[in-house]
């Protein structure tokens, strides 16, 4: 007889447990809704709104909606969170040109597209090396931002993440690694955020082990944004006080016409500065060692006009030392220059510097034929700005400024170089009035990061507002009202001590971009290893 086997069953494979940081992937219209939640809350970091904690939260949902996602989807949804951001960041650029103005948060738009076509072509690397997350979310948005300062026509740096951080502990960092070292530190924190959400919302059946690991990339982020409140405060200046008076004359009326009062606006400032003259003498005022103009505060060519020169003269003579005005020259040819002019009591004109970074389609028309095409609205330059040759470094009075004016602000090399050529206060001369107070805000705050980042006093002198003084530290002091006509005197500390991130210049941001480059090799290599594979 033959005994009866009974057969077990084969042994079936033990599935692999996914690690508990895995996230899955979010449904298509949970990441298109994340994709638009962090276009949103990254605008609320910015001015007017300033929450700064706002941006790492905006980061930390456009990689969580792009993770394990394919490239063009990526591209879409980096899209989406660019326009959601820059349409109302930038609606200031709208007021007087029409619809045409959303080309430039259009384009602006399309390095947030790059952005997410990149993050989701990581999403393997991140996947293998869970913690490499936040680095890989920070070196990515540096070169974003990198790619965006530059390109095209000399780029548009508004809206970069360093720039929404005026109030946070974060801004510390401008004093090592400049803006883009900021937006590094911020994104990471970003990347730890949605690692947290990883984890918290993994495949993992242990819920214990879950809450631990999603606790710690938290704990993390926590150290890193309260980390520099630990760090010692900048010393005071060790250059001599001096004290300095902002002349903010207002205008009639804002908008792009404020040009057909050349006049009056310049009358506004030349009389605000005697009345601040008839204030120093009858003690009602500290007597200034220099007085600093806003850009276009003469927009009549002072030097060829003889009643402008007349006019700058009078309030010279009146206040008694030199003012910094902000004028137009005429020339060369049909072509002018947007300046820097320090004017001397009983001298006269004495030095200048031109604006070495024109606004491409606001103060010159680089494809002009195509783009009256599109619209004529590009008629309003009718005469090209031409760039100056050297960085703004001059001498007022007992002090050496680095002027920059309006949105050179926004560019690191423009004003790093005022600060090499021996600058010992910055100086940003704007003209807000063809815009609003969010974004004269929005570019009070890249003063703030100046400050911080090359650890000197700092002052931003506008036409309308807002016009302020801020220290090394990046608060802001005296800051004006908008659309008013105001006055502000203060004492500030020179400096010319240089911060690392003075010293280093460019090389931070390198070294992140390389590094960058670097994810994106490895991802692109190990996707044709593995189709290779299949």
């Amino acid at each position: 007889m033959v005994d009866d086997v009974i057969a077990e069953p084969a042994a079936q494979p033990t599935p692999r447990a996914q690690p508990a940081t895995e996230l899955r992937r979010l449904g298509r219209w949970w990441a298109l809704a994340a994709a638009v939640a962090s276009g949103l809350v990254l605008l609320v970091a910015f001015p007017p709104f300033d929450l700064w904690w706002a941006a790492p939260v905006g980061i930390a949902l456009l990689a969580v909606a792009t993770h394990r996602r394919g490239f063009w989807a990526g591209v879409g949804l980096g899209l989406l969170a660019g326009l959601t951001l820059l349409i109302p960041l930038l609606s200031w650029a709208g007021g007087y040109v029409g619809s045409v103005w959303l080309f430039l948060p259009a384009g602006e738009a399309v390095y947030f597209a790059l952005l997410g076509g990149v993050s989701a072509l990581a999403s393997p690397v991140v996947d293998r090396w869970r913690w490499s997350w936040p680095l890989v979310t920070g070196v990515l948005w540096v070169l974003q931002e990198a790619l965006r300062d530059r390109t095209p026509f000399g780029g548009f740096p508004w809206g970069r993440v360093a720039f929404s951080q005026g109030d946070s502990p974060l801004l510390m960092l401008a004093a090592l690694g400049g803006a883009p070292l900021v937006t590094f530190g911020v994104a990471v924190v970003g990347g730890l955020l949605a690692l947290a959400a990883a984890s918290a919302y993994a495949t993992s059946v242990y819920e214990a082990r879950r809450v631990r690991t999603a606790a710690l990339p938290l704990g993390i982020a926590l150290l890193i944004v309260v980390a520099p409140v630990a760090w010692p405060a900048p010393s005071t200046g060790e250059g001599r006080p001096v004290t300095v008076a902002i002349v903010q004359g207002n205008v009639p009326r804002l908008g792009f016409d404020f040009n057909a009062q050349r006049r009056a606006v310049l009358d506004n400032h030349v009389r605000a500065t005697i009345d601040l003259a008839a204030d120093v003498a009858a003690g009602r005022a500290a007597r200034p060692d220099l007085v600093v103009w806003p850009e276009n505060s003469s927009d009549i060519d002072p030097i060829l006009n003889v009643d402008a020169t007349a006019r700058i003269n009078e309030a010279a003579r009146a206040i008694g030392v030199p003012i910094l005005v902000g004028g137009l020259l005429e020339g060369p040819g049909d072509r002018v220059r947007n300046v820097g002019i320090v004017w001397e009591p009983g001298a006269g004109p004495t030095q200048t510097y031109v604006k070495r970074h024109p606004v491409p389609f606001a103060e010159y028309m680089p494809i002009r034929s195509f783009a009256r095409m599109i619209t004529d609205k590009v008629d309003l330059v009718r005469s090209d700005f031409v760039a100056g040759p050297t960085p703004g470094v001059l001498t007022v009075g007992p002090a050496t400024v680095g002027d920059v004016i309006c949105f050179e602000v926004a560019y690191d090399d423009v004003v790093r170089d005022t600060v090499l050529g021996g600058a010992q206060v910055l100086v940003v001369q704007t003209n807000n009035a063809t815009f609003n107070e969010a974004e004269a805000l929005q570019q009070l705050s890249m003063v703030r990061l100046r400050a911080v980042e090359h650890g000197r006093p700092a002052l931003m002198a506008s036409t309308v507002g807002v016009s302020g003084f801020v220290d090394k530290s990046g608060n802001v002091y005296d800051a004006t009202q908008f659309n008013a006509e105001a006055v502000i005197v203060r004492r500030v500390e020179l400096s010319s001590a240089r911060t690392i991130a003075t010293n280093l210049g460019v090389l931070p941001e390198l070294a992140l971009v390389v590094a960058a480059l670097g994810v994106l090799v490895t991802s692109v290599v190990g996707r044709m290893r593995r189709r290779v594979e299949c």
